[in-house]
């Protein structure tokens, strides 16, 4: 039986961590932990040694940098790899980078009471280790890409124009592919990832440095204008509301919807009452089903919508789910998605003045 189980490796300073992963993992029927590291030195023999099907890896160690590691890993053996991060600005910021690289997924580890907050997070551990191994091993996005990404023309539209993105697991470095090509003056884009509090601020300043239109974490009662971007805060869901002839921002800490909060169906819901026709759906790489359920309403409120495509998703999750529900007016890959985004845009705008 032992044959077809997960086989990981650990890679974490932190002898109570390691313990801690190994023993959420040893506990699961279907994964065992063949090797420990208290290193990534360590980590490369152990590698070889057996061959693991995911790698857990803690990117802030000491005798070699854990981006380092990840750098290489990805060029020399590209595999799957969840990071283990602090809920630090600093560790937000280097798990970042770690998504960047090509690391699959990250767990956040606690700063206090470490054995009770890990055994919290046992099934969500469980569950990204299990998609890390069934996902495709994903190399960084070259640096090249981005002064070579064509900046697509604006489509002629108003005000009313909005684009709503959800996503989970490879989500960080999909919705970096479809924003950046994005001209200054598209419509107004709202995103929910999800992200635990204190991610997701780092995750919009990046995307705010990398892109032309404007990328900012959303406050409660925001107005919603067009050339920005505003991403839900980790642990709030996001909603669109009007406020008489705009649309505005609306956070609340309501109960988690799908385990998840932000909650892409809370997002995609919202849209689908107070936008309708005037909205464009998309559904990105993700496991579980967020978001299926909502987009499908948003289809039925008349508006068009895209599923990313399982040759191009990390995890065909939430878009596999969204696809089987009838949800998506298209599939398209991750590169085709921007520019689908604006000609459908453009096209509902035509459409509403003829």
């Amino acid at each position: 039986m032992s044959a077809s189980k997960i086989k990981v490796l650990c890679v974490d300073d932190s002898a109570l961590i390691r313990d801690l992963l190994t023993e959420i993992i040893n506990s699961q029927p279907d994964m065992e932990v063949v090797a420990v590291a208290p290193d990534p030195i360590a980590a490369r023999d152990l590698i070889k040694q057996h061959n693991p099907d995911v790698l857990t890896l803690d990117v802030e160690m000491p005798r070699m940098d854990g981006l380092d590691f990840l750098e290489r890993l990805m060029r020399l053996r590209p595999m799957p790899v969840l990071m283990v991060s602090s809920l630090t600005q600093a560790g937000s910021e280097i798990t970042l980078r770690a998504l960047e690289l090509g690391a699959l997924d990250f767990v956040a580890k606690p700063s206090l009471g470490i054995r009770n907050g890990m055994m919290e997070y046992a099934n969500e551990i469980a569950e990204k280790l299990r998609a890390a191994a069934r996902s495709r091993p994903r190399q960084a996005l070259p640096k090249k890409n981005a002064p070579a990404r064509k900046e697509l023309a604006a489509p002629l539209t108003s005000s009313e124009k909005l684009i709503i993105i959800g996503a989970s697991t490879g989500g960080t470095e999909a919705i970096r592919s479809v924003l950046e090509p994005l001209p200054a003056n598209a419509p107004a884009i709202l995103i929910t990832q999800h992200m635990p509090g204190g991610f997701t601020r780092s995750f919009a300043e990046r995307l705010d440095r990398l892109c032309r239109i404007s990328v900012k974490e959303v406050t409660d009662g925001e107005r919603v204008l067009p050339g920005h971007a505003y991403i839900a805060p980790g642990d709030q869901h996001l909603e669109l509301a009007r406020s008489g002839a705009n649309y505005v921002a609306r956070l609340n800490t309501g109960p988690p919807v799908n385990r998840h909060r932000p909650s892409v169906d809370v997002l995609f819901h919202s849209a689908a009452q107070h936008a309708g026709k005037n909205a464009v759906g998309v559904i990105l790489t993700g496991m579980g089903k967020d978001g299926a359920k909502g987009l499908l309403e948003m289809r039925e409120a008349g508006a068009a919508t895209i599923a990313q495509n399982e040759e191009t998703c990390v995890v065909f999750g939430m878009p596999r789910e969204a696809i089987a529900m009838g949800g998506a007016t298209e599939v398209a890959a991750l590169d085709d998605i921007p520019g689908r985004m604006m000609s459908l845009v453009a096209a509902s705008g035509r459409a509403q003045r003829v």
